[in-house]
Order: structure tokens, then C-alpha cells, then sequence
């Protein structure tokens, strides 16, 4: 699977805010897209936007998806911040990520009637301290292969302000993914039955990938949480 840092204020103890015109793929044109329900994907590591765009097809259409590329380039593509066992990681740096982010929804947000977020992998993480640092921001989440980061003392993260608003969060996964560690899953699993609405469906022999089967699950979780449209029996 170019930056224009501008500082803002930021809250005390939280990371400062920057202005980011980050590289993105519409599902729509500018001129189609007021009115309609967003759904923002965010790509593992070392890949880009064009990583997740193909799954649009397999989603509701009346979503417009935009796919971000993450802020730093590293080998074949990008990422959103160090691995947590690289020497260079620190929450810091997960929260400083997320927080371009956040500015940036904040200035496109207004076109729209409501905003979901999907992540994979490394972009799960994305998507899920966006929702625990402004819970009551997001319709629903979706998280494919990935995880979510302990917050160790962080202040931008505001999980009792999401165990508050608990948000509706589709979790799809393999028990077998060689890639997500056990405390990492142990940690998400912990941190998504207290803070959120948890949908979570296994998928035996995906690895750490996406499957049809979890698309069609994931197409009937955004079309009730976003839609309201209930699943249809199947037949046959």
C-alpha cells in the first residue's frame, strides 16, 4: 500500500498547531462536494494517498472521501510520525502529527454535513487520536490492521471526553497480523470497549491487509452510523 507551517496558538501542554496544505485526493470535484457527508482516509507507513483511494469504490457513493498523504517523507513514501520502536518516537511527536491534521479539517470541515475518519494501519492511530483529542467532531471510525497509541500523560488526548461521547468505531483486524505487536492490539482493545461504540470483526488469513468480505462490513457500518440506512438480510 509541502508543508506551509504557520504557528497558532495551542492550548497549554498540547502540541502548537500548525497550518498544513497537505497533499490530497478528492473523490469529488471542489464545486460537488458542499452538503455531502466526508469521510477522510489516512494511509499506513510508507505509503501515500493514493494508497487507500480504491477503496471509494467499495464505500456508499453518496460519501465524499478525501485520502491525505502524512507530513513526512521517508524511503518509498511517508509516514505520520516514528515507529514506537524506533529511538526517535515520542507521543509528542504522535500529537504534533495529528494536530496539522486537526487544523486542517477545521478548514474544510464546513462544507460538509458531518465527517468520518478511516485509517489502516498507522493511519488507525491517525484516526483515533483525532477522535479521542475532539470525540464529539466525528460520526463515526473506521480502523483497518492498526492500532491506537497510549496516550502517557498527553494532554491532547481526551479519552474521558470520548468515554463521554462514546463515538462509534468499526475495528477490523486479523488475529494472526504479523505486523500490529500484541501490546499494541492489547492496548486498542482496552482503550476502544471504555472509550467508544466497538464494532470489531476478525478476518482469518488477511494478515495485515484489507479484504473484500471487510469492505462489504465496512460499507454497512458507514451507511447506518453515517446514513442511517439499516443492513439488509442477505438471501439465499
Amino acid at each position: 500500500m509541502t508543508l506551509s507551517e504557520t504557528p497558532h496558538p495551542a492550548a497549554a501542554g498540547q502540541p502548537t498547531a500548525l497550518a498544513w496544505d497537505p497533499v490530497v485526493l478528492w473523490s469529488r470535484p471542489e464545486d460537488e462536494r458542499q452538503g455531502t457527508a466526508l469521510l477522510v482516509m489516512f494511509h499506513g507507513h510508507l505509503a501515500n494517498e493514493e494508497d487507500l483511494m480504491g477503496l471509494a469504490d467499495h464505500l456508499p457513493s453518496d460519501l465524499t472521501v478525501a485520502s491525505v498523504r502524512a507530513p513526512h517523507a521517508q524511503g518509498p513514501g511517508f509516514t505520520w510520525f516514528p515507529l514506537s520502536q524506533d529511538t526517535g518516537y515520542s507521543v509528542d511527536l504522535v500529537t504534533a502529527s495529528v494536530a496539522r491534521v486537526v487544523t486542517w479539517l477545521d478548514s474544510v470541515r464546513g462544507a460538509h454535513t458531518s465527517v468520518s475518519l478511516l485509517g489502516f494501519s498507522m493511519g488507525m492511530a491517525v484516526a483515533t487520536s483525532l477522535l479521542r483529542h475532539r470525540p464529539q467532531d466525528f460520526t463515526a471510525v473506521v480502523g483497518l490492521s492498526g492500532f491506537a497509541v497510549p496516550a502517557e500523560g498527553s494532554t491532547f488526548f481526551d479519552d474521558d471526553a470520548a468515554a463521554a461521547h462514546p463515538v462509534p468505531l468499526f475495528w477490523g483486524r486479523d488475529q494472526e497480523d504479523p505486523v500490529i505487536t500484541a501490546d499494541r492490539i492489547e492496548f486498542t482493545h482496552r482503550w476502544a470497549v471504555g472509550h467508544t461504540t466497538l464494532t470489531k470483526v476478525l478476518y482469518a488469513g488477511i494478515g495485515h491487509s484489507i479484504s473484500m468480505r471487510e469492505l462489504a462490513h465496512v460499507k454497512e457500518f458507514i451507511e447506518l452510523t453515517v446514513f442511517g440506512i439499516e443492513p439488509q438480510p442477505s438471501r439465499g
